[in-house]
This record gives structure tokens, sequence and C-alpha cells, in this order.
């Protein structure tokens, strides 16, 4: 059984996304496209093409489509009813169909560990921690400057020793965590 404290932790871990209200429903939004809500009675709504739909439905038959004006806009399910894995696949899948087309490639980039050009985390902070990074939009020191060392300890992969790191690769640059 999920929480929406698990919903919204697995929503702000990706890149952009703001939390607000969408018809009195807890939304998360990337690049004001909305593309998770959860309702007050917990149903958690998801914006997801019609193939992840599909593969949706399969998996959680507790779950339904979600349609407008009939027309499948995506899927919807009990929150109680999905783990936190499957829950955070589902939130991703959603933010990807949702978000603009090379951010969605540059998460996927980072999921398989490649970062852009203009990476220059340190590889001492390894894999888990390089890959939370990228999938937060932190592909740089710079980047990396202007989150918190709590921020960073929120992230997935991210432990005491790749922030201490950090910080000494950000001190040898002249910056500092916010």
């Amino acid at each position: 059984m999920t929480t929406v404290s698990q919903l919204r932790k697995a929503a702000l871990a990706l890149p952009e996304v703001e939390e607000g209200t969408h018809s009195g429903m807890l939304a998360f939004s990337v690049r004001g496209k909305g593309f998770v809500s959860v309702t007050g009675d917990g149903w958690v709504q998801l914006r997801l093409p019609d193939a992840e739909v599909e593969t949706a439905e399969a998996a959680h038959p507790t779950g339904e489509r979600l349609t407008r004006t009939g027309t499948l806009i995506g899927f919807r399910l009990p929150l109680a009813d999905v783990n936190g894995k499957d829950l955070n696949a589902l939130v991703r899948a959603s933010w990807s169909c949702r978000a603009p087309k090379q951010m969605a490639k540059d998460l996927a980039a980072a999921d398989a560990g490649t970062g852009p050009a203009d990476c220059d985390l340190p590889a001492a902070i390894g894999g888990p921690a390089t890959r939370a990074l990228l999938g937060a939009g932190l592909p740089t020191l710079a980047r990396v400057a202007t989150r918190t060392e709590k921020e960073l300890l929120a992230l997935h992969g991210v432990g005491p020793k790749a922030v201490r790191i950090l910080n000494e690769h950000l001190e040898h640059e002249g910056m500092s965590l916010r």
C-alpha cells in the first residue's frame, strides 16, 4: 500500500515538476501539463498513452481506464492497491508522455547512466548517485550547487559519501551547495 506522501516524492523527484491542485485534487505538472493527480477518496489518476494504459490494466486489475469526452487519456487506480515500485514506474511513464520530448529523452539517458555532453559530475560519486542526479535534472556541478545538502540526500541513490565528494568538487570550483 502506498501513500500520498510516496506519490509526492515520486513525482517531485522528476525534472521541472510543480505541485498544485486541479479540480480540487492534489496534482503534479511538468511545464504546465498535468501528468498525475490524486482524488480525495484515494484514486491516483495518470495521463498515459494507449499502450501504457493496456499494460497498466493487465498489471492492476482494480484500476480502470480514464476517459474525457469519450477519449482515452490515461489510467486510474486506488492508491492503496499499488506498491511503491509500480507507482514510481507509473508516475515516471506518465511524466514521460507529458514532458517535452528532449527532457524525456534526457531522463531516459540518465536512467541508462549516460548524461549530456556538458555533464561534469565526478565519477567518484558512483553510478547510483550519478543516475539520481541526472534523473533530477542536475547534470552539472553548477546545477548541483542550486540544491541543499538535504535536497540531495533526499534523492534515492545519493548518500553522505556522494554529497561529501560533490562538496569537495564544488569547493575546488569556487562553488558551494545552497
